[in-house]
């Protein structure tokens, strides 16, 4: 009996150690899970601001970068699908073979208890118990006799317990696995209409390019106004900044105008910013980062490249602009080219909210984190809803991917 106990003790140590695995595994599919269902979420509204863009743009340059972020977010798709699919068939080949596991342990459960059944049957009578205790030679010897009786009845009952549970897991894993199969099928068959859109996009992408490649010069002298225009708009901003901070720091008795002098308070707070690193909400609810922060090559035509200072965020008209940390207005400007633009301190850090058509704030206003302060405006250029968004310590621009959630 004392073996038994054993067998079954590692066997469940056994079953522990791979559901241990399985937990793993779940806790990997579910963030994969998450990030799927987001770069849905991206594709979704990157093919919405198509939609609504389509009757303004001209440009084919505009429609082939537009086409690109699809095309960059779908295949960014197709990967973490195949992730997912990939550990959906690990999970389904760790409950086959805790199934099989099982129907083996069960087997030999049912055995060792139908043994049991068949020697306690042939000592069922009352009057066999009696006779097994009145044979004792002493009365040490009857306890002993009665407590293994109680032993083994107390046994008995735990082996049927067990036979119950452990049919029990086995239903549950045999419904798990036809579960899981179920959503493997489904994953590459949402797989199947992803990669077929791919092609399409690609397909329309090339035939784009190639028109522009009969004009290369054309676009690239294009760009390079668009950057022109970019960078005009960044000095500017710079401009501004040194600015303020000169304005700021004199009437503190600093003559500084790289680095805004601190009160306790405002140290507090730039502690604060600095500790929600990455943390940060997006400035607006929805919306797809059109230009990336730094100096990169155009994703189209190489030759050119291509410098902000910030990000710049296409999202729907009229959409509202949220502060993303507690703050005060330091300065609202109109800049050319650019609508208006909003510059909210955090300490030593500034966030800069520009291209706005409306402004629901004034200079001084305390700020709460989330708190709508305007709209998106229209960019010149496109004439599309476009968020230029940027985040400064002092006069150093920092990349807002870094602050922001998952920008």
């Amino acid at each position: 009996m004392k073996s038994l106990s054993l067998k079954y003790i590692i066997c469940f140590l056994l079953v522990i150690g791979v559901s241990s695995v399985g937990f793993s595994q779940t806790s990997t599919r579910a963030k994969l899970e998450k990030q799927r269902l987001a770069l849905r979420k991206e594709i979704s509204q990157i093919s919405s601001l198509l939609a609504n863009n389509k009757q303004k743009q001209q440009s084919v340059l505009t429609q082939v970068e537009d086409l690109d972020k699809r095309i960059r977010a779908t295949e960014s798709l197709i990967r973490v699908t195949n992730q997912e699919a990939n550990l959906l068939t690990k999970e389904i080949n760790t409950n086959i073979n805790k199934i099989e596991k099982l129907r083996k342990d069960l087997e030999k459960l049912k055995e060792d208890y139908a043994k049991m059944i068949q020697k306690s049957y042939k000592s069922k009578s009352n009057q066999s118990r009696i006779m097994f205790l009145f044979s004792s030679e002493n009365f040490l010897q009857a306890y002993k006799r009665l407590q293994y009786m109680k032993q083994y009845t107390a046994y008995r009952k735990k082996q049927g317990i067990q036979i119950q549970e452990q049919t029990q897991l086995l239903q549950k894993l045999n419904k798990d696995l036809v579960e899981q199969r179920k959503a493997k099928e489904e994953l590459l068959a949402q797989n199947r209409i992803t990669q077929s859109k791919l092609q399409e996009d690609k397909k329309q992408q090339q035939e784009l390019v190639a028109s522009i490649r009969k004009k290369s010069g054309d676009f690239e002298l294009e760009l390079k106004k668009k950057q022109q225009e970019v960078s005009r708009i960044d000095r500017e901003i710079d401009r501004l900044i040194k600015e303020a901070i000169a304005a700021e720091n004199k009437k503190k008795g600093s003559t500084s105008t790289s680095e805004f002098k601190l009160t306790p308070e405002a140290k507090v707070l730039a502690a604060n910013f600095t500790a929600n690193k990455g943390k940060l909400p997006w400035p607006v609810k929805s919306g797809v980062v059109s230009m990336k922060f730094g100096t990169h090559p155009h994703p189209i035509v190489k030759s050119v490249q291509v410098k902000s200072d910030g990000v710049r965020i296409e999202t729907n008209e009229d959409e509202p602009v949220r502060v993303v940390f507690n703050g005060e207005v330091f300065k609202i400007q109109a800049i050319k080219g650019a609508n208006k633009a909003i510059f909210v301190i955090h300490g030593d850090y500034l966030s800069v909210y520009n291209n706005l058509s409306e402004i629901n704030v004034e200079v001084g206003d305390k700020l709460t984190t989330n708190q709508v302060i305007g709209r998106v405006g229209k960019g010149t250029a496109t004439g599309r809803p476009t968020l230029s968004f940027l985040i400064y310590k002092n006069t150093q621009a920092l990349n807002p991917a870094h602050w922001i959630y998952k920008m």
